[in-house]
């Protein structure tokens, strides 16, 4: 099942994006009183297509990693006398700046029609309140203890951990203050704190910003006993089973399954005693724990799941937003998530952050049926994300994308000319390098990641 939320949510993630993307270029072509010759969802072999009243031919195609718009451009060939007004290269460079950026301006559009509407359903969040600290920590050194609410981070309101994990990620790869208000069990007044960071998670390939500050989040005490097993994990091989209690790790007791846990994760590859309860009995059990991951990220992994339990509802707190407030904060997030994948792409250019993180179509193959499958709440916000990096993405001022070719008609605005064909080949050149370099560096995080 989750394969085949993979592949629809995959497809219908590509394909709305790209088609409202492609489409903000068409209309706005169109009023500028361009010919469009083609509207094409995919490359490469057609799989449908039809045309308008305009002659417009809209084509569906077999590879749906993107789309285009090709209009009537001398530079691409031959235009009939009567039909020179409507090609692209005779209009104003003020019609050519609108249609080259009416496409990621479709992104942002589409975004905030996104978050609008989850702003409208509503989510149920848990409430960030400290379940533990860890001692020497810098949450330690700052004063935060275990039972207190996060209330603000950054100057932003919390509502939920995720929260504040946007906020903590803004910060990623920095130094300097990094300010919180936290609220006292029973109080309602607010109190700060400061968190001194000096190149936080710098060059970290998969940070965990929470953690990193020595937080823990609260959550329901779960018993350490097995609920599932991973067929090909080390738990399975070593003969454990489900209804198994763990009773300790290397002599030490497990009171609960986050202990075990993080004990786990601190010993990738190494082999542990577990002592179990069965049926019982007391019996020991050797495992090799795997390994996943790499570097400082590379952690101890059993292939062991506990049963869930159901959360106090004091934890939990539900959010929603009227339509009209629903706007401001689809604006509000919008903003928000376009300036931090600006910062991000800025903090990798300069080492801030490693690239590591940089996804491919394969991470965002996953996370999209993740998404589609968790509800539609996840999948909106998912198709939102998505569609503001398309849109920064594209206005990078990297030819061949549409923020290359605006650099070109911002140049041209300047000079009173356009620049040499020459030179903007060149350019083309450049910038194909770079993207081609960048998607496969993309893939290859991918595929180290499966």
């Amino acid at each position: 099942m989750s394969a085949l939320y993979m592949v629809v949510g995959t497809l219908v993630a590509l394909g709305v994006l790209v088609t409202f993307h492609e489409f903000g270029h068409f209309w706005v072509a169109r009023r500028c009183g361009v010919k469009v010759l083609r509207f094409s969802v995919g490359f490469g072999t057609p799989l449908l297509r039809w045309y308008d009243r305009h002659g417009t031919e809209f084509v569906i195609a077999a590879i749906p990693l993107g789309g285009y718009v090709k209009m009537l451009d001398e530079r691409e060939g031959d235009v009939p006398v009567e039909q020179l007004e409507q090609a692209f290269n005779r209009k104003t460079v003020g019609q050519r700046i609108a249609i080259v950026i009416a496409g990621p301006a479709a992104n942002f559009l589409l975004a905030l029609a996104f978050f609008w509407l989850v702003a409208m359903l509503g989510s149920q969040q848990v409430r960030p309140i400290i379940g533990a600290v860890e001692s020497a920590s810098l949450a330690a050194a700052a004063g935060l203890q275990a039972g207190q609410e996060i209330t603000e981070v950054n100057g932003e309101p919390t509502t939920g951990w995720a929260a504040v994990n946007l906020q903590l990620v803004r910060r990623l790869g920095e130094s300097g203050t990094l300010l919180v208000k936290v609220r006292e069990q029973g109080s309602t007044a607010d109190s700060a704190r400061q968190i001194v960071l000096s190149d936080w998670l710098k060059g970290v390939e998969e940070p965990d910003p929470i953690a990193s500050l020595g937080i823990r989040p609260w959550r329901p005490a779960l018993a350490p006993i097995l609920a599932e097993l991973d067929p090909q994990g080390p738990a399975k091989a070593a003969g454990l089973q489900v209804g198994d209690r763990l009773v300790s790790l290397n002599g030490q007791a497990l009171d609960d399954w986050q202990q075990l846990v993080d004990r786990v994760r601190a010993l990738p590859g190494k082999p542990v005693d577990l002592m179990i309860e069965r049926a019982g009995q007391t019996l020991e059990m050797p495992v090799k724990l795997a390994a996943r991951g790499e570097g400082e990220a590379r952690s101890g992994y059993l292939g062991a799941g506990v049963q869930g339990v159901e959360w106090p509802a004091e934890m939990l707190r539900e959010v929603s937003f009227g339509p009209l407030e629903a706007v401001g904060e689809g604006v509000k997030r919008t903003w928000t998530m376009s300036l931090l994948t600006l910062d991000s792409l800025k903090k990798m250019l300069f080492g801030e952050l490693s690239v590591k993180n940089l996804s491919g179509p394969i991470t965002i193959a996953k996370v999209a049926g993740a998404s589609a499958e968790s509800g539609l709440g996840d999948f909106l916000n998912f198709l939102a994300y998505l569609s503001i990096s398309l849109g920064v993405l594209n206005l990078l001022p990297i030819p061949v994308l549409d923020g290359g070719h605006l650099l070109f008609y911002l140049i041209e605005w300047a000079r009173g000319r356009p620049l040499s064909e020459r030179v903007q080949g060149w350019g083309m050149q450049i910038g194909i390098s770079l993207v081609i370099g960048v998607m496969l560096l993309a893939l290859v995080n991918d595929l180290s990641r499966l």
